[in-house]
């Protein structure tokens, strides 16, 4: 199938779910195509995610058009038991996730802060 990402069968720190969900905050209009190419997902996989989130009420969207905008609910505490212990919510998660990626793509070449070396 042409335009499907490569499968990545390793193990990762961050879900699929996490990285969708970065992705929506960083532009409440994205279109389902571009989150897939972003996350290396395919677009059936994001649509299955995007559900999932809506569903359990971390994510709602409204169409207009041929345009969804997605709304996250920041408060909402993350759903597995240590983490709703600790009361962590979907802000700090994104606040992490999407300060990552902002640093990754505005200084491409330079290091991590986040580095070892």
């Amino acid at each position: 199938m042409d335009g499907v990402p490569a499968p990545h069968t390793a193990w990762t720190f961050v879900t699929s779910h996490a990285r969708v969900l970065a992705a929506i905050a960083d532009d409440h209009h994205i279109r389902i195509r571009d989150i897939a190419a972003r996350r290396r997902l395919t677009e059936r996989a994001v649509q299955k995610i995007i559900a999932d989130l809506e569903q359990d009420g971390y994510l709602s969207h409204t169409r207009t058009g041929r345009t969804n905008t997605y709304e996250i609910v920041p408060g909402k505490v993350l759903r597995h038991p240590a983490e709703a212990g600790t009361g962590l919510t979907v802000a700090s998660l994104l606040a992490l996730l999407v300060q990552d990626e902002a640093e990754r793509t505005a200084q491409p070449s330079a290091p991590s802060r986040h580095s070892t070396a």
